[in-house]
């Protein structure tokens, strides 16, 4: 999960059929998001915690972060990009 192979990669490297390597990243998936592990280990930031002065103060993140809520490192975010957009944003993690 954390290093964004593929599941193939996965199945190389641990010499696992990728319906197996499929099969077993399922159940850690659901695993996490049960109640129990996600009550416990995800906070969301409240409405009335600033925004860090590192990012708030550094024009190179403000733009980005200026109306986020939170995030956690590796969160893939669905979005739609323009036709004009697409191509450059293509391959990208």
């Amino acid at each position: 999960c954390v290093t964004g192979l593929s599941i193939r990669h996965i199945g190389e490297r641990f010499q696992r059929s990728n319906d197996t390597i499929a099969k077993y990243f399922k159940k850690m998936l659901v695993a996490f998001s049960s109640p129990g592990i996600y009550a416990k280990y995800v906070h969301l930031p409240h409405i009335d915690n600033p925004t860090p002065m590192k990012i708030y103060n550094n024009p190179k993140y403000m733009p980005f972060f200026k109306d986020a809520i939170g995030a956690i490192d590796g969160t893939h975010i669905a979005c739609t990009l323009s036709a004009a957009e697409r191509d450059a944003a293509r391959n990208r993690k």
